[in-house]
């Protein structure tokens, strides 16, 4: 199965990303961030995909967690999607720049109030003596806020990679995949397709 030509990887993204939610995967938004530290240190972890849209592939986490720090002393990443039910992978690079607040309140008011409370209590990242130091600290928030509303922390948001470039990958029979990179040149896309 080869990949149509198309001028557009982010309809073409969203084309993939539907198939993907409708196959029944769990986490279909799963996606591998890689990012490097101000030392040039790499590393990889998955996060899950919030958004896309023209502008970026939107993801959230705490700002003073290891890809947080990353990204503040490099703010570019690398993404990942890989489908293997569906034989397809995506990968996509490029700058990332924080989502503005009114964007991560909304996406933080919409998430289960556990989950507000967690992003609270952890200290994502830093090393933690015992579980029970993080349970003290859950319930330390949980007394806080009692019944009402749970503010987004301020070291709390989303981030968008702006894609530079976007390669699609089908396996193929053979290990003959089929592969549909997209650069961006002077605000628009250039596609061509690559060996496998």
């Amino acid at each position: 199965m080869s990949i149509p030509d198309c001028d557009d990887p982010i309809a073409l993204f969203a084309r993939w990303y539907e198939a993907a939610l409708g196959a029944g995967l769990k986490n279909p938004n799963a996606m591998t961030l890689a990012t490097v530290d101000g030392d040039g240190r790499i590393t990889a972890r998955m996060v899950l995909l919030k958004g896309f849209d023209a502008a970026g592939f939107v993801f959230y986490t705490n700002s003073e967690s290891r890809k947080g720090r990353a990204l503040a002393d490099n703010p570019r990443a690398a993404l990942c999607f890989y489908w293997p039910s569906l034989d397809r992978q995506v990968r996509v690079e490029g700058g990332v720049n924080r989502v503005s607040d009114a964007e991560s309140d909304a996406y933080f008011a919409s998430r289960p109030r556990q989950a507000q409370i967690g992003a609270w209590a952890s200290r994502q990242s830093r090393p933690l003596t015992a579980r029970l130091e993080f349970e003290k600290e859950i319930a330390r928030f949980a007394d806080r806020f009692g019944l009402g509303k749970v503010p987004r922390p301020d070291h709390w948001g989303g981030y968008r990679v702006a894609p530079e470039r976007i390669e699609f990958w089908q396996e193929g029979a053979f290990r003959l995949h089929d592969r549909l990179s997209f650069t961006r040149v002077a605000g628009h896309w250039k596609h061509e397709r690559l060996y496998p």
